[in-house]
């Protein structure tokens, strides 16, 4: 490895800030930055895909452990311009990957090219691949925890650490699932966006595994979306085990509240992995789960809150005329018995948003799921 090298402001043992991104949901990336003013990170920019942060190691681990939000967080941890391999190579090998990196500890590579006189990504890839497990000796796997994201843009190199390993949508919680599930980043994103901030009762009618009433009842609480997962950064040079459980214990939340999160849904099995998902995620004695029809919902003892839903679209799984007259059924009861309460309804299809006959406000907003543009329709208060 290169000698007498400045150690970049990313390597282990400094304490100077460096970029953090975050990613985000497509069509989420404002709500995501709202998230992370809320939790005191400095943000610095917002681009299509995620959010720009500033800090130090202690801020990328915060970042995975209570942002419910992000999607994953990349370290950046160097810059560069190259217009050609060699140029990559040379400065690949001059990089300090002992300061980031255990050699004992594997690495994957990904990297992929816009705009650029390198243009061909596995090539790239193989530079860089090559460079880690000769200048510090690391074992290359594809399928390895620790990832190395090279993106050249317009000839500009960025190499990022993806410091949370799987996508942190994956709480540790929810093993049981029912059908066409939620991740649980985007709904905190759509509760979010719908005004939620964990201080009123949110009633999902379609409950499905439970993702909005679990999400909903963990924010109240104030737990930690990452307390029950590992993440890559755990994995990295200059890691310090104590100072992650403090942190963590730092951010346990409170150990009740007098809110109650609510769920229902007609089928059993639904009724049967919401439950258990939230007696993993230690909610369940704020949370109530009830097999019941569309027809048989009503507010709970309490102040309103917000009902959130993520109902079948058609595209997914249903009839059309059966789930016009679902949804003209569902926009009759919560007019009929929810006044006071906020609506939020998720659906790609305005004729069936429009069905409800619920009083939207302002324009949808549109988010990439899965590969679909889905609606976000909010409601006014119902009178």
């Amino acid at each position: 490895m290169a000698k007498n090298m400045t150690a970049h402001p990313a390597a282990k043992g400094t304490d100077a800030s460096f970029d953090i991104f975050l990613v985000a949901i497509p069509g989420l990336e404002r709500t995501l930055e709202e998230e992370a003013r809320a939790q005191g990170f400095r943000v610095v920019n917002r681009e299509a895909g995620g959010v720009t942060v500033r800090g130090a190691w202690p801020d990328v681990w915060r970042a995975n452990l209570v942002l419910r939000g992000a999607s994953r967080v990349l370290a950046r941890i160097e810059s560069f311009r190259a217009s050609h391999l060699a140029q990559l190579d040379k400065r690949a090998r001059a990089f300090p990957w002992g300061d980031v990196l255990r050699k004992d500890v594997p690495v994957s590579v990904e990297a992929s090219c816009r705009k650029s006189k390198i243009y061909h990504s596995g090539a790239a890839a193989q530079r860089i691949a090559t460079a880690i497990h000769e200048e510090l000796g690391a074992t290359i796997s594809d399928d390895a925890d620790v990832a190395v994201k090279l993106r050249i843009d317009k000839d500009v190199c960025t190499l990022s650490l993806d410091t949370s390993g799987g996508l942190l949508h994956k709480r540790g919680s929810k093993q049981a699932m029912a059908k066409a599930p939620l991740r649980e980043t985007m709904a905190a994103l759509l509760l979010r966006e719908c005004g939620f901030r964990g201080a009123e009762p949110v009633l999902d009618p379609m409950c499905g595994s439970g993702t909005f009433v679990i999400e909903a009842a963990e924010w109240a609480l104030g737990l930690a979306s990452g307390r029950n997962r590992l993440f890559a950064f755990e994995q990295l040079a200059g890691f310090d085990p104590l100072a992650w459980q403090a942190m963590k214990a730092a951010h346990a939340g409170v150990s009740s509240s007098a809110l109650l999160f609510c769920g229902s849904d007609r089928d059993a099995g639904a009724i049967s992995a919401s439950q258990a998902n939230a007696e993993r995620a230690g909610v369940s004695a704020n949370t109530r789960f009830v097999q019941r029809a569309v027809s048989e919902i009503a507010p709970p003892d309490g102040p309103p809150g917000l009902v959130m839903i993520n109902p079948p679209y058609g595209l997914r799984i249903g009839d059309r005329a059966a789930l016009t007259d679902l949804y003209t059924a569902l926009g009759r009861v919560l007019r009929e018995r929810f006044s006071g309460w906020r609506v939020g309804l998720f659906t790609p299809d305005e004729s069936l948003a429009r069905a409800t006959g619920l009083p939207f406000k302002g324009k949808p907003l549109t988010v990439n799921h899965g590969g679909l543009r889905v609606r976000l329709w909010r409601s006014e208060t119902l009178s």
